[in-house]
């Protein structure tokens, strides 16, 4: 996945931490292509290192949203990185709707990912589908 022209002039800033099998990740900054490409290459490497069951994003990124494109060929990029062993819940507290196909092209490539505007419904979905694996 790594490819520093499409990361040049990101601005992304992360904070990571473990909670028992699951991955918090808090990502601010500017959102662009180039920042989301960089946060996600940082979660890969995080969920490539630790191995959790569950990951939780906090997304912060302020300003233009990835188009639909952007968002295709990002999560297409992420496959067989691993990212397909995790439940994944990306919280985006200003603008989920524009996120919405962010699950489908997931979902295409066999991500178990949802997107939401709460951070408190998004760790219920994750310790939903925990309870129901364990």
């Amino acid at each position: 996945m790594p490819n520093r022209k499409f990361t040049e002039g990101a601005d992304c800033t992360m904070k990571f931490q473990r909670e028992g099998s699951r991955l918090l990740v808090w990502a601010s900054g500017t959102s662009s292509f180039a920042s989301t490409v960089a946060c996600w290459e940082r979660i890969v490497a995080e969920v490539q290192a630790f191995r959790p069951r569950t990951l939780l994003l906090v997304d912060r990124l302020e300003g233009r949203g990835l188009t639909e494109h952007e968002w295709e060929s990002l999560i297409h990029a992420t496959r067989g990185q691993g990212l397909e062993q995790v439940r994944i819940a990306h919280v985006k507290p200003q603008g989920r709707d524009v996120m919405e196909h962010c699950e489908r092209y997931a979902s295409e490539v066999g991500l178990a990912a949802r997107v939401f505007e709460d951070e408190a419904a998004a760790r219920q979905w994750l310790e939903e589908n925990e309870a129901a694996t364990t």
